[in-house]
């Protein structure tokens, strides 16, 4: 659906800039004229949906089918190879023109599938919205589909109920709202109706607010609509998907570069040979075929589909691996990225809070609360709301989940101790008194068990428990070890006791008297694998960051321990790149590893100010405040068990196991495939240039034209073909993960590669006209049959040799790679083919040569082969 323009009218625009969390209810009731005790009438329901707009996440506008098609085929490279296939069926070579058309049209259908990732992602926006809410609505309660929720309505919020709008809440009952998809923060978040003092506090920390697409987890509340639609904060996340405009990968930029520098280069050097066959007197048609022929083998028409297959499988491999590939060019990009920026919850850490710590008898300890005071593990299982579903699963509030999962592992399960214990009484934990406490009967008496924040339990506490008896309580060292534990990233919580031989009288009597049992520290943890996976991720020279909404201590501890950043390293906040320019920010974004409480704009902001420092940023995360930076990072990564639809249509690849393991994997994957199409290019130009060398340089030697344009059209057929799929499943190369990146600004010519074309190229074509020179003073009538053979024969030494950069074939096996050597074999036998099957002769012009011909030809088509194998030999000695 179409946004209206009834949407931009200034009173929408003026209503939705107010800083609601800064209003008392009845100046949010007054200013958006509402009854707080009737809510709107129908009437003025419907005149506000009139103006406003349906409470909809609006889908921009966007290309047709036709037009998006046909922009496929805009590419500088695939006009090219469009001219080219014209061109091949004007000279009668319908085959070339035939494999040029399928190139081309695979590419155009690839990219058109691509073009549909945005709206997918809006569409995945929408399908967020609560269908139906409990509305209240002329003195009565009504059920009113969401989509036509105005503002001004006041809406009844249950656990379980997705908000179906921004709210400014206006009574609360023990209300837990999950906000994890929108702010990152790993637990559900106690709200309230009072007033907040800052003026912009980050979304996690607006406490009176509600907002669209996130979930009542706890308790009940009433709010009042104060947005609706694309003004909410999910809708301006709709927008920021809407605007982001996707960034080549590192291969579509090199080769877009490659294909406009060859072709120019090619059109010049085939019009020289034209102009220069003219002038030694040779055919105008002849000379005329030969050049566009030439210009036609020159262009490696099967390179988009060399990386198309490569990228393509895999991306088959990736799937085998837990990583599904959603664009093909996402794998080679993740071989050259510099900065991995992961979202904490989910990614790294587990999603799930665990009892890390206990402070018991004055010391310190970590890991499994078993041999810990009888009382201590009571208080965590009977003081706790947490309880196992049908299918045993322990569910509840995740912190008293933690708590209760502590207490069974030691052998404690509330489930059977309540039996014997049963609760007699409570005092819910809000959040003034962060306190609950719960009256329990045990033999014949009463015993009170309390939990909550250290600062407002201990001094209801007259003594701390110990294990030779009761104790004075140490106040001021209870309090230094709790902060000393919350500096540490846990979220800390005191535990304390008392026993009574009569039930109380009141509440106050159950939370007064209480004797100190300990402090537990909670934290969600980091996933087992995620350690190793960013050593491996240093160890390749790629930079782990970590971007969350959490709290900075928290975000620090979880770095700390997964080696993203170490004791000195700052956390930059939300707040601190708020006030920070531009300017500033670049000038330190490359050494900053945490960032804390960061909201989704300013998560767009540090991908794209490492990206104008030249640098190549992968962005992983799981939650709709995560999309917009995934849709403009160089490749976006999402978590495909525990990620939101908006994060996994906004990516490029989705982790099917959530396994921040399987990047590094993607990376080895990324760097292999760019490596195999880097030597498909070396071979493929180095034949090429060869072919253009035998051709240029003859006649100013004094001999005839090489070669004519039916063995130029061939060798193109047979040498650009079969071997050079083939390289696409080269096995990888040896301490491919112990090399830093590719720098993103690179030529893809870099590291010798050009002067390997050039001389290798020169080489080839060397031995080439040393064989039509050797045949044509001993008077052969198949000297250019000897030309066409040599040259054909050179290009499969070639395509041997260059399977690695540095180890020798004769190391690496020639079955290693059975598809490559199957493919040189296809070919050398496709070669005897056309020299000896008499039916083909006259098709290709050749003559059936003599065995010592034969001989000759082979052994000057090896001289290529050890040339290039010295060149390896070299390289290792200087290494």
């Amino acid at each position: 659906m179409q946004a209206t323009k009834k949407q931009e009218n200034p009173e929408k625009s003026k209503r939705f800039e107010t800083p609601w969390h800064l209003l008392e209810p009845w100046q949010a009731a007054a200013w958006l004229k509402v009854d707080p005790e009737k809510g709107l009438d129908h009437e003025e329901s419907q005149r506000r949906l009139d103006a406003f707009g349906p409470n909809m996440i609006m889908e921009q506008r966007r290309r047709g089918p036709v037009r998006m098609f046909i922009g496929q085929f805009t590419d500088f490279m695939i006009i090219v190879l469009i001219l080219a296939g014209i061109v091949s069926g004007l000279i009668g070579e319908s085959s070339d023109t035939i494999a040029i058309a399928v190139i081309v049209v695979l590419n155009g259908v690839i990219g058109f599938i691509q073009e549909f990732r945005a709206e997918r992602a809006v569409a995945a926006l929408k399908r967020l919205a609560s269908p139906t809410a409990q509305v209240l609505r002329g003195g009565s309660i009504h059920t009113v589909a969401a989509r036509d929720l105005v503002p001004g309505d006041l809406v009844l919020l249950e656990a379980g109920n997705v908000v179906p709008a921004d709210l400014r809440l206006l009574d609360v009952a023990r209300l837990k709202v999950e906000e994890a998809a929108l702010t990152g923060e790993s637990l559900p978040v106690e709200k309230n109706g009072a007033l907040l003092r800052e003026l912009a506090p980050p979304l996690g920390d607006r406490r009176n607010m509600a907002y669209k697409g996130t979930i009542a987890t706890y308790g009940r509340g009433l709010g009042m609509i104060v947005a609706t639609g694309m003004e909410t904060e999910l809708g301006k996340i709709a927008r920021l998907l809407s605007q982001d405009k996707e960034s080549k990968t590192p291969l579509q930029q090199r080769l877009a570069v490659f294909g406009k520098r060859l072709a120019l280069l090619v059109l010049t050097i085939c019009a020289i040979i034209f102009a220069v066959g003219l002038l030694r007197g040779e055919p105008p048609v002849l000379m005329f075929l030969t050049a566009v022929s030439l210009a036609v083998a020159a262009i490696p028409e099967a390179l988009p589909a060399v990386s198309t297959v490569s990228l393509a499988l895999g991306a088959r491999r990736m799937v085998q691996k837990n990583a599904l590939i959603r664009r093909l060019p996402a794998v080679e990009t993740l071989g050259s990225v510099t900065f991995i920026c992961s979202d904490k919850t989910g990614t790294l850490t587990q999603n799930r809070m665990q009892a890390e710590a206990f402070y018991v008898e004055e010391s310190m300890r970590e890991g499994s609360a078993q041999d810990f005071p009888p009382p201590l593990l009571h208080a965590l299982a009977l003081n706790n709301d947490a309880r196992r579903d049908e299918h045993g699963i322990v569910v509840g509030d995740p912190t008293e989940v933690a708590l209760y999962e502590a207490a069974v592992r030691a052998g404690y399960d509330g489930a059977e101790l309540v039996k014997t214990m049963p609760r007699l009484d409570e005092i819910p934990f809000d959040s003034e008194r962060k306190l609950m406490s719960t009256l329990h009967q045990d033999d014949g008496g009463f015993v009170v068990y309390t939990k909550g924040a250290p600062e407002n339990l201990l001094p209801l506490c007259v003594e701390q428990w110990h294990a030779s008896g009761s104790q004075l309580l140490a106040v001021e060292k209870v309090m230094a070890t709790a902060e000393q534990m919350a500096a540490q990233g846990l979220r800390v919580l005191a535990l304390a006791w008392r026993r009574l031989a009569e039930a109380p009288q009141g509440g106050d009597a159950l939370e007064s008297g209480l004797c100190f049992l300990g402090l537990v520290g909670l934290m969600d943890p980091p996933r087992p694998e995620a350690k190793q996976a960013v050593d491996l991720c240093r160890s390749a020279g790629i930079v782990p960051v970590m971007i969350t909404g959490d709290h900075p201590a928290t975000a620090k501890a979880i770095a700390l321990r997964l080696g993203i950043a170490d004791e000195d390293s700052e956390v930059l906040t939300g707040q601190d790149l708020a006030n920070m320019s531009l300017e500033e920010f670049e000038q330190r974004v490359n050494s900053v590893r945490v960032y804390a409480r960061v909201a989704p704009e300013q998560k767009i902001k540090i991908v794209q100010a490492l990206q104008d420092k030249g640098e190549f940023v992968a962005m992983t995360g799981d939650g709709v405040n995560d999309a917009p930076a995934l849709g403009i990072a160089n490749i976006g990564v999402s978590m495909g068990k525990i990620g939101t639809d908006v994060a996994r249509e906004a990516s490029h690849m989705v982790l099917l196991d959530d396994n921040f393991a399987t990047i590094v994997t993607a990376v080895r994957e990324g760097r292999r495939i760019f490596d195999n199409i880097r030597k498909f290019i070396k071979y493929a130009l180095t034949g090429n240039s060869a072919e253009i060398w035998t051709l240029f340089l003859a006649p100013f030697i004094g001999l005839p034209i090489p070669l004519l344009p039916i063995h130029i059209l061939w060798i193109n057929l047979v040498t650009d073909g079969l071997p050079g799929l083939a390289l696409a499943v080269e096995p990888e190369e040896r301490g491919i993960m112990q090399r830093p990146p590719r720098p993103p600004q690179q030529s893809i010519f870099a590291e010798g590669m050009w002067q390997h074309i050039l001389w290798v190229g020169l080489l080839m074509a060397g031995v080439s006209l040393f064989a039509q020179g050797w045949a044509y003073v001993t008077d052969s009538p198949r000297w250019q049959t000897m030309v066409f053979t040599v040259l054909t024969l050179s290009q499969m030494g070639h395509v041997l040799a260059i399977r690695s950069d540095r180890v020798s074939l004769f190391r690496q096996g020639l079955l290693s790679n059975l598809p490559l050597f199957g493919a040189v074999m296809l070919t050398f036998g496709l070669q005897m083919a056309v020299l000896y099957v008499p039916a083909l002769q006259p098709i290709f012009k050749t003559q059936a040569l003599s065995l010592n011909e034969l001989l000759f030809c082979l052994g000057l088509s090896s001289v290529v082969f050890l040339a290039v194998e010295i060149e390896k030999w070299i390289r290792r000695r200087r290494t």
